[in-house]
Formats: structure tokens, sequence, C-alpha cells
């Protein structure tokens, strides 16, 4: 048991915890093949309408049948799409695909260029398609070549990414511009765009045999794991949202578990896992910030004080608004639960993970809305600024959902179903499939359009209040493949509950091998690196 000299306190602060049952450590799992097949003809029904319209561009328009470049031009859907096509076993999909990336110029783009959009989706995707296909489908892609491209072409984007650690502390200036690469000037980084670089700069290091690669992240990471001056850690393990680029120290103490911030949390616990002998210390840390979480952020709504979020900060101030981004926590609870054989952990995570399913079940779509707030006169008092009750015009609708929309948009996000995913995996409770079955259902209904899907507007009314006209690339990375894996049969990439994980998912759902030894693989083999 990790939760050092916090039983007590986690019993006081969490009564739906001691009176939760404890799960079973071999959960038994039911493949659904017709909802499993119902997601594999969306992620077609997408692919199709991205392949003839938009492709090789980032993203498909599916009201107006067009495209946007809004990653660089790179094509940024196929890479998303790769992996989630390899493990529904898509194979003319992942054919056109691999014909794809060895034609990628990763030396040329117009626009400014994200170090962490391109690491999760491009750098991660690509990695991931490399282990899977060296990994547990080895074989089933005759085309060798192709293959050893896709590392040959991770290599060389890092090699153009690596100028964004070029700064007086080594945090990387998350903006870069190529042709030649180059910083873009920023003075600060957020923590999950520093934070969230770790696994997939250290899984191209175990790759290739070259430590530089995941020596750049872990030292930028660094700064992260021993944050300074004590602004930055406003609660133990919980941090700031910025850092600055010349001395590494932190420039304020806002925070929390949703956008910004987010994916570092979500990184500590899944270094561990991918290898326990380098990373025992972003495992400690992140069983600070859990703990800081239980005794500090847990929340229940004054009208719903059966549901459970978790609180922002601002300093020490807390404010009780979240958003859909957040509710990849639940999941996140979970697996630091399973990794680390702590059920309070995994009941943390369930409960938070019900919590954002009241966000879905309450809206007119049954979607969850982008962002939301609440009020908790437990854990602060009434004040105009950051504990106000709700609007006039949505105090009904507070009384009923236990909390109100601030935002009503839904951008085709994959957090919900992500956390359902990781609920079901370890407890194998069916409902979890339900849940997962509903949102997919609810979405499918709400947001396909033209020739693919959209986000849309308003998801409290009826038909969504309108279309984005926009298919974002992780809605084939994480949205379908979290919903096609709830209901499919078990694999070596499925999350495990009994320790035998061969696999972590990256925060873009790529699965990425874990290291055990298996460094190099078939990279070394070859004589390619």
């Amino acid at each position: 048991m990790y939760v050092l000299g916090l039983g007590g306190l986690i019993l006081g602060v969490l009564d739906f915890v001691a009176a939760a049952p404890h799960r079973p450590r071999a959960p038994q799992y039911v493949v659904n093949q017709d909802r499993a097949d119902a997601v594999k003809q969306a992620f077609q029904t997408s692919w199709d309408g991205y392949y003839l319209y938009a492709f090789p561009h980032d993203s498909l328009r599916p009201v107006s049948d067009g495209y946007a470049d809004d990653r660089n031009g790179w094509g940024a859907s196929a890479v998303d799409a790769l992996s989630t096509a390899l493990v529904m076993g898509n194979w003319p999909v992942v054919r056109q695909i691999l014909e794809f990336i060895p034609e990628i110029n990763f030396d040329n783009t117009t626009t400014e260029v994200s170090l962490f959009e391109t690491t999760i989706r491009y750098l991660g995707g690509l990695l991931s398609a490399y282990d899977l296909l060296t990994g547990p489908l080895d074989g089933q892609i005759n085309e060798t070549v192709q293959v050893e491209a896709i590392l040959k072409q991770a290599k060389r984007l890092a090699d153009n990414l690596k100028v964004a650690f070029d700064t007086p502390s080594g945090v990387p200036d998350n903006g870069l511009f190529f042709n030649p690469p180059r910083k873009s000037g920023s003075t600060t980084n957020g923590i999950a765009t520093i934070g969230t670089l770790v696994l997939e700069w250290t899984r191209l290091s175990d790759l290739t045999d070259d430590v530089e690669y995941g020596r750049l992240a872990q030292k930028a990471e660094s700064y992260l794991l021993h944050p300074q001056p004590p602004l930055g850690e406003p609660f133990p393990g919980l941090l700031g949202s910025d850092v600055n680029l010349t001395t590494g120290l932190f420039v304020n103490g806002n925070g929390g578990w949703g956008g910004g911030t987010d994916s570092f949390y979500e990184y500590l616990i899944k270094m561990f896992l991918y290898d326990p002998d380098r990373f025992g210390e972003y495992r400690d840390r992140w069983i600070t910030a859990a703990d800081s979480s239980i005794k500090y952020l847990v929340s229940h709504p004054t009208t719903r004080p059966d549901l459970t979020f978790l609180a922002m900060w601002r300093n020490q101030t807390l404010h009780f608004v979240s958003e859909h981004l957040a509710c990849f926590n639940g999941g996140n609870f979970i697996l630091g639960g399973l990794v680390l054989d702590e059920p309070s952990y995994i009941e943390l995570g369930l409960a938070l993970t019900e919590g954002c399913r009241a966000t879905y079940s309450s809206t007119a779509t049954k979607i969850g809305p982008e962002a939301f707030r609440w009020q908790d006169l437990s854990r602060a008092p009434e004040d105009v600024t950051h504990n106000p009750p709700p609007p006039a015009g949505q105090q009904r609708f507070y009384d009923v959902a236990g909390f109100w929309i601030t935002n009503g948009g839904y951008v085709l996000r994959p957090e919900v179903i992500e956390s359902y995913y990781y609920a079901y995996r370890a407890t194998g409770d069916p409902k979890y499939q339900e849940w997962a079955w509903e949102a997919f259902v609810a979405v499918n209904e709400t947001c396909r359009i033209g020739s693919g899907y959209s986000g849309v507007r308003d998801v409290n009314q009826q038909g969504g209040g309108g279309f984005f006209d926009f298919q974002e690339s992780f809605w084939f990375a994480e949205v379908l493949k979290y919903s096609y894996l709830i209901h499919a049969e078990d694999a070596p990439w499925q999350v495990k509950s009994d320790h035998t994980n061969q696999f972590v998912y990256n925060t873009e759902a790529h699965p990425v091998r874990l290291a055990k030894g298996r460094e190099g693989g078939r990279a070394r083999r070859s004589g390619i690196v």
C-alpha cells in the first residue's frame, strides 16, 4: 500500500471509499461483437470521408467536404488513425497509411509547430504503430521496408523538434517554426506541454539506442518533479500552470486536472508503468498529487452530493469548475490504483467517472459539455467570485443535474469514454460497457453529418445546436479506439488489471510498448539505427 499515513484521512474525506466493495483482481470481460463492429463502421465512415475529401491534409471538414491543415499539413488524421486501424484489424486502411508515411516531409511546414501536439499525435502515433507491428502484430505486414520507415520518420521528426529544448534551462519552447527548425521565442511554457513529452521521447531513445531524446524530455520534466519557488506548489504535488524557460521557475500557482495541466499528472503514473526501474520518482510524485487531490480537491455539488468532481485552484483558493478534458482523471486514478495495488485510488476513480457520466446523462443530447461548474459550500463559503450560485436561468438545471454549463460545445472529445474504458478494465462491470455504448450512440446520432463527424455547438439543445464543420484527428485516435476496445476481445494492448500490461497509452490513446528489456526490437535487428 502506497498511501502512507493517509488511511484515516482518506476514510474521513471519502465516505464512499470506505463503503464501496473492493473489486475482483481478475475481472471477467464480455465481448460484444455487434457493438464493436458498429464502432468499426463509424471508423470506416470517418476514414472514407477523410480519404476522399481531405487526405493527405490534416483534418476533414465534413459539412463542406473540405479540409484543414491545422497540424502542419503532415496528415494528422492519417497518423492518428493508424494505431486504431491496427487494433481493429482494418488492414486496407493500415496499408493506405503505411504507403503514405514515408512520403511525409517533416522538414517542411508553413505554420507554427506545437511541440506538444506534434509529440502526442505524430511521434506517439508513429512509435505506437512501430511497437504494434514489431510486437503482437509482427508478421501481419509483409512490407518490412514500410514498417522500418515508421521509425525512420519518427527519428526524422524528433530531430527537427529537438531545437525546442535549446533554452537556458532546458525547458522547451512549445512553439516552433521549420525551414530551418527554430524556436518561436516564448518566455514560458505550461506543465502539460512540458510534462507530456517524456513517454514518447524516452520510448524513441529506447528503440534507437540514442539516449539524447529521452534525456532532453527528462531534464525538462525535472523542473516539474522539483518545483521552485514554493509559489509553484500550492498543495503538495499539485502545481501551478506555467514555467519560465530561462530559469525553470514557476511563475504562478494556478492549476487543476484540466486543460493546460492535465496530462502532466497523467504521465507520472504512466512513466512508472512504462519502466518502474527508472521512474520510481514519477510514481512518488503521482502519489503525492493523488493524495493532495483527495485531501483538498474532492468536491460534491450542493444539489447532488452523490456526485464527485475535483476542484481547480488559484493558489490555495478553490474554484468549483471543470471541463470535459478533466474527465480523464477518473481513468488515471483507476490506472494508478491498479498499478499500485491501492483500492482507494480505484474507488475515487470510479466515483469521478460516475460524476462525469452525469454530465452526459443530464443534457438534451446525452453528451457532456466542454466546461461546467457547481457550488460546494462544504469546501468554501459562498462567494460570487470563486464559489457563486448558478445563474438564474440554470437554477432548475443545477437542481437536477448537480452542475451548470458554462460552455456547451462538444468537439469530439474522448475523456469520458476513456474513463469508462479504464473502469471496465479494472472491474469487469458491464455497466461501463453500457455507459460507453450510450455515449457512442449519442455522439453518433448528434455528430454524424455529411462525409464524417463534426463537433457541435450546444449539447443541451436537441440536435446539438449546429456544427463546427470539423472532424478532429483525435476522433480517430481516441474516441473510436476506446469505444471499440471496451467491447472488443482481450488482446495484448488492452489495459490489464493483474500487472500483465504490455502497453501503456499515451495521452492521444496510442498504445506504447512497455520497456521490460524489449528496447530496440526490429530496429536493432535490421540495423536501421
